[in-house]
């Protein structure tokens, strides 16, 4: 298998870690076999936390499984993923796509870091990455801005 980047918004990234629909996928996509360039923005911390222990609340998953889970995330992060960091530039990027698509600020930030991400990469002549999130409204919005989408829910 060819080694491909992929830019993960914590809509895909949790189901590595909660089992959802798209897990066994994403699961398989982000192990460290495959060698991916697997990147994610800073905001996705305080997000992955966030989403694993509201499934507590809805009774997804226990405390111990959550705090597990968590663990195995921060584990994760500090270095298996490319974590971009979050600059005024950005910023102004996501206000201008909040506006221009009617998404929510943190889907902002996704989909500006990605599409920051892909003008750097094609300026330094690398491979385009895929932008993978488990929200159409995002994907849809990330299709009109000429990113590569796939969506983790659509596969078992």
């Amino acid at each position: 298998m060819t080694m491909a980047a992929y830019y993960l918004d914590t809509s895909a990234l949790v189901k590595r870690y909660a089992r959802e629909r798209g897990t066994a996928w994403i699961t398989a996509l982000t192990t460290p076999d495959q060698a991916h360039d697997l990147y994610t923005v800073r905001l996705t911390g305080p997000e992955m936390i966030s989403a694993l222990f509201r499934k507590i609340r809805t009774g997804e998953l226990s405390r111990a499984t959550a705090l597990r889970l968590a663990q195995d995330f921060k584990d994760d992060w500090k270095w298996q993923y490319q974590v971009l960091e979050i600059n005024a530039r950005l910023s102004d990027r996501a206000m201008e796509l909040a506006e221009k698509y009617s998404l929510r600020g943190y889907d902002a930030v996704h989909l500006a870091t990605a599409l920051l991400l892909h003008e750097t990469r094609r300026a330094n002549h690398l491979t385009d990455m895929i932008f993978l999130a488990a929200d159409d409204d995002l994907l849809q919005a990330a299709k009109a801005e000429g990113l590569s989408t796939d969506n983790p829910n659509h596969y078992a």
